[in-house]
């Protein structure tokens, strides 16, 4: 009976290739301090926001591998917080992408990625970048951290300002148990506030640490009551090691 309940259980939760595909903007969030998260970068197509990213380095923005296109154009935008204000002084520049070899998007495992930038940029009051782990540590549940972004929010339209909400870091164990495909290279977090279109690539901070980039979930413009599934950072530090040379 218990393997019964699994297999049904498997049939109604999504396959990550199709809940990620309609990328995971914040629901329940509110407006951020301006250019309090000078490492939040937006990943644009065409001139439209994309994804979202941030800075690991002065070279390098990290991101979620399923936004990148083949055969399509990308920049990054820096230093911005209303993407619609010519006055920001904002930096816009050509991406080159670097996506993890193993990136398989038929169920977004190895759902990791670097954008480089063309020239290295230098510290401001609006650009910095955040760090990230330093070893491949569980980060405990009931951890209380944040994403941000510029994704669809709940009206279904794009915010041009970004926004931010916390988020809360669920045991892996529990989310094993909803997502039957989880890996050891990704992780949970849930709440009310959460990523919608256009947050993938975004980071899930915690501690002032980047720990987590936003990857999929189920419906997530419309359901609280699943966990989105973020890259665990701290599973890819010898791949990022070597693109960076550091960490």
């Amino acid at each position: 009976m218990a393997f019964i309940l699994l297999l049904l259980l498997a049939a109604l939760l999504p396959h990550p290739g199709n809940s990620a595909r309609v990328k995971a903007g914040i629901i329940n969030g509110t407006e951020a301090k301006p250019h309090s998260r000078p490492y939040m970068v937006s990943v644009q197509k065409d001139g439209q926001h994309h994804c979202g990213g941030f800075l690991v380095s002065d070279q390098y923005v990290m991101s979620a591998a399923h936004c990148w296109e083949e055969n399509e154009k990308f920049t990054a935008v820096l230093g911005a917080h209303d993407l619609s204000n010519s006055n920001e002084n904002a930096i816009n520049m050509a991406v080159e992408p670097k996506i993890h070899e193993n990136y398989h998007r038929e169920n977004y495992d190895w759902d990791i990625m670097f954008w480089k930038l063309p020239e290295a940029v230098k510290k401001s009051k609006t650009v910095s970048w955040i760090s990230i782990p330093e070893s491949n540590e569980e980060i405990p549940g009931d951890t209380v951290c944040s994403v941000a972004g510029w994704g669809k929010t709940e009206s279904k339209t794009s915010s041009v300002r970004l926004l931010e909400t916390e988020t809360t870091v669920m045991d892996r164990t529990k989310c094993e148990q909803i997502y039957l495909q989880l890996t050891s290279r990704m992780m949970c977090a849930m709440h009310p506030g959460k990523p919608c279109q256009g947050d993938s690539g975004g980071p899930l901070v915690c501690n002032d640490v980047a720990v987590g980039i936003v990857s999929f979930g189920r419906n997530p413009c419309e359901s609280s009551k699943l966990p989105e599934v973020y890259v665990k950072i701290g599973a890819y530090l010898p791949w990022i090691k070597k693109i960076i040379g550091k960490v």
